[in-house]
This record gives C-alpha cells, sequence and structure tokens, in this order.
C-alpha cells in the first residue's frame, strides 16, 4: 500500500511517499525556491544563436530561459523539414513558452513553446490535436482510454492521458478535460493583458502536485498535518476526482507528521554516501559535475560457497536499493553503477533484468545501455528539479566543492611557508598572528619546535594566538597590536 505524507511547517513543505512502509521518495520545497517546471511566462526573445540553433528567452528571472528549436512548435511546419532557430524567432519578440527543467548550476532554466497543463488524468495540450497514452500502460488499457478519449472530445487542443488514468471512466476523464480547459481559458486571457515577460500560469505547490501525481489506482492513503492545506487538497479532489477525496486524512496532533513517523531521519540517510544493504554489502553514492557514479561493494557479506554466486546476489540486491536511492535523492542525468565483475554472462543479463525491473517502478524515464564487461551500467534519468541534495545542501567554504579538504600535516606545512614568506617581507621584528588551534599546537610541539626554527632562520619572533576550530586548517591571519 502506498502512503503519501505531506508536513507544511512556516518554512518548508516536506512531502514523503511511503511503499509497503518504506520511505521511496522525498521532495522538499521552500518559499521563494519552489520549481518552476510547469510555470507559463509571456516572454520576450532576448538573442538568436544560430549555431547553437537556439535562443534565449528573457522570462522575468535571474537568467534568461534557454529555448532549443526542438523544442519550438509551429503549427504549420511540415514534418521531416529541417528547422533553424533564425528562420522561426527574432530577437524581440513575444512568445508564451512554459519550463520543463529547473535552472541549474550556471544554466538557465529549459523552456518550450509546447504548453502542457497537467490535470490528474490528463495533460491537455492546447496547440496540438493529438491524443496520446503513457506507454506503462498494457495495450489494452491504453486501447479503451484512446476509446473514452474520442467519446470525450475536444474543440481545441490535444490530449496526453497519464499512468494515473488507469481505470478512469469517460465522466472522470470529461471532468479532467473542462477543468483544464477553464484553466486554459485564464492563461490566455492574463497573456493578451500583460507585457512581456511576466508569469502567466504557475504550477500548483508541492503539496498539490503530490496530490496529483502520486496517487495512483491502487489502494493509497494521504496524510496531512496542516489544517488550511488539508481543505484545500480535499476540495481539489472534490474538482477533479471525487472518489479520491476521502483518502485525504487529516493528523491534528500538533506535532510534524515527519517528526512522528521518524521521517527526519530518512531526509538525513538520504545525504549520506554510503547506503548498507540487508546482506552486509553496500553502496557508494558520488556525485560530480557530469554524472552521478555508484560503486557496489560485498562489504562484510561474503556468502555461502561460491564467488560468482556472492557476488550475483549482492548485485541483485543492490538493484534493489540503487533504483530507490535515485528515487529518494531525485537524481536526474548520466548514472553510471559499478557492479561487482561477474564472470558468467547469464549472470550479467540477470543483473540487468533485475535493475530494468526495478527501474519499471520509477515514474520518471529513464534509459539503459546494457551493461559491460566491467561490470559498467550506463543509464540516464530525466533530469526535471534539483534534487534533494541541491535543495537542502550547499557547497562547503572550505573545500568549494571538492569533497576534500587539507590534511593536518598539509596545513601545518602551507603554514611554515606562509609564515616564512611572512617574516621575510615584513620590516617588524615581531608579528602576531592567528592560527588554527591545531595547527598552532603542531607548530611549538617536540624539543625543536618548528615555529622556534622558522624565528632562527628569519630572524623575527612570531607571537600566536588561537582562533575557534571551525577556521580552515591553513588559517594564517595577522592580528594587529
Amino acid at each position: 500500500m502506498k502512503q503519501v505524507v505531506v508536513s507544511r511547517e512556516s518554512l518548508e513543505t516536506r512531502v514523503a511517499v511511503l511503499e509497503d512502509g518504506r520511505v521511496s521518495e522525498l521532495y522538499v520545497e521552500r518559499p521563494g525556491r519552489a520549481s518552476l517546471v510547469g510555470n507559463v511566462y509571456k516572454g520576450r526573445v532576448e538573442n538568436v544563436l544560430a549555431g547553437m540553433d537556439a535562443a534565449f528567452v528573457d522570462i522575468g528571472l535571474e537568467r534568461n530561459g534557454f529555448l532549443h528549436v526542438d523544442d519550438v512548435v509551429q503549427p504549420d511546419s511540415r514534418s521531416g523539414h529541417p528547422r533553424k532557430i533564425a528562420e522561426l524567432l527574432q530577437g524581440g519578440k513575444e512568445v508564451l513558452v512554459q519550463v520543463t527543467r529547473d535552472a541549474m548550476g550556471n544554466k538557465g532554466p529549459r523552456l518550450t513553446t509546447q504548453i502542457g497543463i497537467a490535470g490528474r488524468y490528463v495533460v491537455y495540450l492546447p496547440d496540438s490535436h493529438s491524443v496520446g497514452v503513457s506507454r506503462r500502460l498494457d495495450a489494452g488499457e491504453r486501447e479503451r482510454l484512446r476509446l473514452v478519449c474520442k467519446e470525450v472530445g475536444t474543440a481545441e487542443g490535444g490530449l496526453i492521458v497519464r499512468t494515473a488514468a488507469e481505470g478512469a471512466d469517460a465522466e472522470a476523464i470529461d471532468r479532467d478535460v473542462r477543468f483544464l480547459q477553464r484553466v486554459w481559458g485564464g492563461v490566455t486571457r492574463r497573456a493578451s493583458e500583460c507585457k512581456a515577460p511576466a508569469l502567466v500560469y504557475e504550477e500548483t505547490d508541492l503539496a498539490g502536485r503530490a496530490i496529483r501525481d502520486l496517487l495512483g489506482p491502487g489502494p493509497c492513503a494521504v496524510l496531512v498535518d496542516d489544517p488550511n492545506l488539508h481543505r484545500r487538497l480535499v476540495n481539489y479532489l472534490h474538482a477533479v476526482a471525487p472518489g479520491l477525496a476521502g483518502v485525504v486524512q487529516l493528523d491534528d496532533s500538533g506535532i510534524s507528521l515527519f517528526a512522528r513517523l521518524g521521517l527526519d531521519g530518512e531526509m538525513k540517510k538520504a545525504l549520506e554516501r554510503r547506503v548498507d544493504l540487508p546482506s552486509g554489502g553496500y553502496i557508494v553514492i558520488d556525485h560530480t559535475e557530469a554524472m552521478t557514479v555508484i560503486d557496489v561493494n560485498t562489504g562484510r557479506y561474503t556468502g555461502k560457497r561460491y564467488l560468482e554466486e556472492t557476488t550475483v546476489r549482492t548485485n541483485v540486491e543492490a538493484c534493489r536499493e540503487i533504483v530507490r536511492q535515485l528515487r529518494l535523492r531525485d537524481i536526474g542525468g548520466i548514472i553510471v553503477i559499478d557492479f561487482i565483475d561477474m564472470a558468467v554472462q547469464s549472470n550479467r543479463e540477470a543483473v540487468l533484468a533485475a535493475l530494468e525491473a526495478q527501474l519499471a517502478q520509477d515514474r520518471t524515464k529513464t534509459y539503459v545501455v546494457e551493461i559491460s564487461p566491467l561490470g559498467l551500467v550506463e543509464m540516464t534519468r530525466q533530469n526535471v528539479a534539483r534534487g534533494l541534495r541541491e535543495v537542502i545542501t550547499t557547497r562547503c567554504p572550505q573545500c568549494h566543492g571538492v569533497g576534500r579538504v587539507l590534511s593536518e600535516d598539509s596545513a601545518v606545512i602551507e603554514v611554515e611557508r606562509r609564515l616564512r614568506a611572512m617574516a621575510e617581507s615584513s620590516v617588524l621584528p615581531c608579528l602576531r598572528v592567528e592560527l588554527h588551534p591545531r595547527v598552532a599546537a603542531r607548530l611549538a610541539a617536540g624539543q625543536a619546535p618548528l615555529l622556534k626554527q622558522i624565528e632562527a632562520r628569519t630572524g623575527h619572533v612570531f607571537a600566536v594566538q588561537t582562533a575557534d576550530e571551525s577556521v580552515p586548517l591553513d588559517h594564517v591571519v595577522v592580528v594587529p597590536d
């Protein structure tokens, strides 16, 4: 059974998805830093880059949005005809765009002119005339939903039927479509009345998206700890899916649901590099600028009979945990998994099949390349919004994102060099300096203290005072008298 936990506090909204009692997904949203994915803007083309076949569009944010030629929809364009961005857009032109990926790193948000307004069961495409159905549904259900959409009909626009529509009848689909058409009517009115750049449609917040996107056709329960939020979510479901309104329950204990259910600890675990497996093996997750690398290790699990058997069991067990961590941390982009080497080809195929079976439970689009002889699997996972790590952590001020800092030995050597350089460039006979306490202790230790050696070599005296432990190990500051 799936359980969705929604907890709202003054500075943060958190959502956890539990499957069979175990956390599988975590999301955090903070005021002023919400995801922009789904927002529709009336933007102005700032510049067109013919060499990149793309344009930068001012949508009123700190960074301009990036619009590639493949994301520019022209109803009258001929299929298969090569297009150039300069033929479609010119500087200063106003254009209606939607954010498909949040700004990440030094890159601005990714945009498209193919607007899609998401509902409970369908996504309404005002500039299309086609009907698509989620490929996650079986062939029979997909065909049934196509017939339902044909029965419902839309005077204008196309539809993408979502996985959540499994089992939905014509009345439910029609209700969702009419609701989205009314929303689109409001968007077009606002767009016609405002000047670019301007926000004309704002995607619902994290709690609303959780209710809309996470409630599946199977048994599900929703717990909310904020009365106002509970009322809003129930009203939304009454409008689009009345039969589901009863699954949203209010927890009025006055205690944060994350604290009461022990989910605060899960948030912290989701940031750790090492994740232990039940058998005694473990995986290590490392992030780089280009990709995420996951290493699988047997750890203290030694198996009972053969090395190959031990390896395969650890790899298969790791598949379950790897996919869980991808969902939990919302890791996107290129992912390389270093499974433990397997000698038998059929075993490599079995591990790959286990990985793909677990990925079938992931709502986010993934693409997996076959496992290599070295046990490496390359895959991609759609990168839409900032993951948990990007939302709740920041770059280390000491290592600046490298992930490692100077050792104490290296810091002592660096400080010794800097003290000598300071003495050689100063005319003062005595210099008062502030150092890290551990480095200061190292400089003064031993029968022939290093600090005394520096003073003898340079002819200067150093009066050392210590800072607190929070400063970098190589901290050296001249203190005025």
